[in-house]
């Protein structure tokens, strides 16, 4: 098992460690992640559920556990709304949201899932132009 590595919500009042090994990194494009997230895709870490452990805040985790058996399930801060690692229902895997980690994993995105699915605007979203912080108007 690897050194653990820290996570946290938003507003901080969720906290925990991970450790590896890690299985897998994809970025999904499926519709249901697009809405879950609200971004263009989820960034999504996979590994056994015994490698997390809370640190701070665990009563603040409320879960989304849809009634339709293909949908996919969450669980987020009550206080600010970030996603937070979850156990998915469907296959017993920890899914840790990549952007709610401190620290860099040791795991790099092996793979765009649902690609065709993709957002109709992410093509142009990647040829627009980078600026280091907010444009000035």
């Amino acid at each position: 098992m690897s050194n653990p590595i820290h996570g946290a919500c938003l507003c901080g009042q969720v906290q925990y460690q991970v450790s590896g090994p890690f299985d897998a990194f994809h970025l999904c494009h499926c519709s249901q992640c697009r809405r879950s997230t609200g971004t263009a895709h989820a960034a999504n870490i996979f590994t056994s559920a015994d490698r997390l452990q809370w640190l701070a805040g665990e009563a603040l985790i409320k879960s989304y556990i849809p009634d339709e058996p293909d949908m996919i399930s969450k669980a987020f801060c009550s206080h600010c709304g970030s996603l937070v690692p979850y156990t998915s229902l469907k296959s017993g895997r920890l899914i840790i949201p990549a952007g709610s980690l401190s620290e860099p994993a040791d795991i790099e995105p092996q793979d765009n899932i649902f690609w065709r699915d993709r957002a109709d605007w992410l093509d142009a979203g990647l040829a627009a132009k980078r600026v280091e912080q907010f444009p000035e108007d």
